[in-house]
């Protein structure tokens, strides 16, 4: 299918959802691999390796980045590395609306896991390879909100439109009808490498020598698993992104590590979150 067919989402459409917070499934955390691209960034390639949407500590994929990114590599064929559990809604259809008008070829290498918002973003691809052993994950959207019984309705009432601009994109990309995408949806699907290319999500296999599994990209992978960890219990605690902030600040600031000058290990990070979690479960 060719970039220019495939349909734009309009995310201003939507309305004010400034109420509502994005955490990841905890399932696909669980299920995200630590891999990385085996050979050397050139430089028309983008990594997309985690978190869609900025986080706290300055970590996450920007649609503010694409952009920069694109603008330096020009009007050349772009290749797009995704290993991500997804994210933001509104970042990921930002990234998406970015590569789709991308005046060149854009390829979409999924390494290790391309869900939610993730999945989203490699649909913009001319062409999408998966590798064997990676995922794709398709599911309705799905978010924190706090208020009254008004403000619940009208969260579900666009997340509905969410669902249906990415059952759209999915529909339009595989050509699957869009309501037997409405199920796979609604079951909240997991494909593998093979089975996204039988169901039209993706076009070709990865080679298994184009990802790796180092030891570096393990570090920095469980250094953010553990980051979402505490992100999500402060999440689903019903704290604004300006308190969160500041918990996690004095969190990482108050381990022994951190004081010594050394960087908190991912079991440091869990440990802390599980006792944060604790405390903030009690208070409730």
């Amino acid at each position: 299918m060719s970039l220019r067919e495939l349909p734009v989402i309009d995310a201003k459409a939507f309305g004010d959802m400034s109420g509502v917070s994005w955490p990841l499934r905890e399932d696909a955390v669980a299920k995200w691999p630590h891999y990385a691209t085996a050979s050397e960034q050139s430089d028309n390639s983008i990594s997309i390796l985690d978190v869609i949407g900025k986080e706290w500590d300055g970590g996450g994929v920007t649609a503010k980045r694409i952009a920069s990114a694109l603008r330096a590599i020009g009007d050349r064929d772009v290749v797009v590395n995704v290993n991500s559990p997804g994210g933001s809604f509104f970042e990921g259809v930002a990234i998406y609306n970015l590569l789709r008008k991308h005046p060149s070829k854009i390829t979409v290498n999924v390494i290790g896991l391309a869900a939610s918002a993730a999945s989203v973003i490699a649909m913009a691809g001319d062409e999408i390879r998966i590798a064997k052993s990676a995922f794709m994950m398709l599911h309705n959207a799905w978010g924190v909100c706090v208020g009254n019984k008004h403000d619940m309705v009208d969260v579900s009432k666009t997340l509905d439109q969410f669902d249906a601009a990415m059952r759209g994109v999915y529909a339009d990309r595989s050509g699957i009808d869009e309501k037997e995408i409405g199920k796979i949806m609604d079951g909240e699907t997991w494909f593998s490498g093979k089975a996204a290319i039988d169901a039209g999500l993706a076009d070709s296999l990865l080679q298994d020598d184009e990802v790796e599994d180092s030891p570096k990209a393990l570090d920095n992978h469980n250094h953010i698993k553990a980051r979402l960890l505490v992100e999500n219990a402060l999440m689903q605690q019903g704290k604004s992104r300006r308190e969160r902030r500041a918990l996690l600040a004095d969190l990482k600031g108050g381990k022994p590590s951190a004081a010594a000058n050394v960087k908190p290990s991912a079991d440091d990070w869990v440990k802390a979150a599980k006792g944060l979690i604790e405390k903030l479960n009690m208070k409730g």
